[in-house]
């Protein structure tokens, strides 16, 4: 058996951005264009394509963690979409040997009017677990969760918090032999995200390979033992864990964001509930709204971030936690809330949000919109962990809750 758990070899990747049809009225000029023309061969860009990954080579020896870092956009999520089977490169070759878990989208295969148990199996079948095995290991799937009191409670009902450790839990218990980890610790609460860490510490004792995908560097730091670091889908580092994530601060950590041409999407209001300049308690919860409006139909992904100097603390997206774009038609306005709590050490923290486009690019980004400053607590020392929560719902009661101009739309 090879020592080699991933092998990627000159891997492209190419996207058409923004074409959609809606109507045969759109479809068929498309098709017979397609039809005169022809295709571009996979190796050029044809009208409205783009790279999203751009020769792309690595080795993972078993055993071995690791860690895939870069800006938003940079071709991160493109990458592992790749190695779970989800999408296939466009030029290329990769292989990889053993069982593969994904957490990547944990709550993409909830059901929310099922219960949580009836999750657990719809959810552990769709990752590839066997109705046995789920069964032997419900009661540790539950327990690991720490919803066991709700188990039997509609997910519609959940808060986005309780479907992250949920969603975890199931896969946590697939057993993989190479794992694969997208920014899964930008949800749940901080006691659930130090259970997730210590868990990835344990796999990787018993020679579990892991890729992780995160802005957090600490959290990378102290899991990985090799880096990549991808920009614009290209590899701009790659191999010793120090340098690759030194080169990331070089780059400034926080990218030049691509911005489109025509933006569809724009801010009307991005706020917090206790105003722009804040002074909050180590895990104080803040809640930040974000209003966006739509000038086209659009699919977007809106963005939170904390930053600390020239460091991110979190970046993450609504499509990250949730597992599908935000829509809007066009005039449509409506609200998005981050709420979380503040567990980090004393210092000023900016928090910014951006409008991404599912496609690709940004149509609108901001690093600085408030200003956080935690105060001093004995009880917390070094680098914590954000509890951040987005939640979505109809119901008054939940934090999140998108607002249409047409009564009855979905977000």
């Amino acid at each position: 058996m090879s020592d080699l758990a991933i092998q990627m070899e000159g891997v492209w990747k190419k996207f058409q951005r923004g074409e959609r049809h809606d109507s045969l009225r759109d479809l068929v000029p498309s098709i017979t264009r397609r039809i005169l023309h022809g295709a571009p061969p996979a190796g050029e860009l044809g009208a409205g394509d783009f790279w999203a990954l751009r020769d792309v080579s690595f080795d993972v020896q078993r055993g071995d963690a690791l860690g895939i870092i870069g800006h938003n956009g940079a071709g991160k999520s493109t990458l592992l979409k790749i190695l779970t089977k989800l999408l296939r490169p466009t030029l290329g070759t990769y292989r990889t040997e053993g069982r593969i878990g994904a957490l990547i989208e944990v709550t993409a295969g909830f059901h929310p009017d099922l219960t949580g148990r009836e999750n657990v199996f719809l959810n552990g079948a769709i990752i590839g677990m066997r109705r046995a095995d789920i069964e032997r290991r419900f009661d540790a799937i539950v327990e690991f969760s720490g919803i066991g009191d709700f188990i039997d409670t509609p997910v519609k009902r959940y808060s986005s918090g309780m479907n992250a450790r949920l969603g975890f839990s199931i896969a946590a218990h697939l057993e993989p032999e190479i794992l694969i980890i997208d920014e899964v610790l930008s949800v749940g609460d901080y006691t659930f995200q130090g259970k997730c860490i210590r868990w990835m510490q344990d796999l990787l004792k018993s020679g579990t390979t892991v890729i992780f995908v995160s802005h957090n560097m600490d959290a990378v730091l102290s899991l990985c033992n090799s880096a990549i670091l991808l920009d614009h889908g290209s590899i701009a580092a790659k191999g010793e864990l120090a340098k690759v994530v030194g080169e990331y601060y070089k780059r400034g950590g926080r990218f030049q964001p691509q911005l489109l041409a025509s933006p569809r999407a724009s801010t009307i209001d991005f706020t917090s509930s206790q105003g722009r300049d804040i002074l909050v308690d180590p895990g104080e919860r803040v809640t930040f709204t974000h209003t966006i409006t739509a000038t086209a139909d659009s699919e977007l992904t809106p963005g939170f971030m904390i930053n600390r100097g020239e460091k991110t603390v979190v970046d993450t997206t609504y499509a990250r936690m949730r597992g599908h774009a935000w829509r809007l038609r066009a005039g449509e306005t409506a609200t998005i809330s981050w709420s979380l709590a503040f567990n980090l050490p004393a210092g000023v923290y900016e928090i910014g949000y951006h409008i991404g486009d599912i496609a690709g690019g940004y149509h609108e980004h901001q690093s600085r919109s408030c200003i956080v400053t935690v105060g001093d607590d004995p009880r917390v020392k070094g680098e914590a962990y954000v509890a951040l929560e987005l939640d979505e719902s109809r119901s008054e009661e939940l934090v999140l809750s998108p607002v249409s101009s047409r009564s009855g739309d979905s977000p």
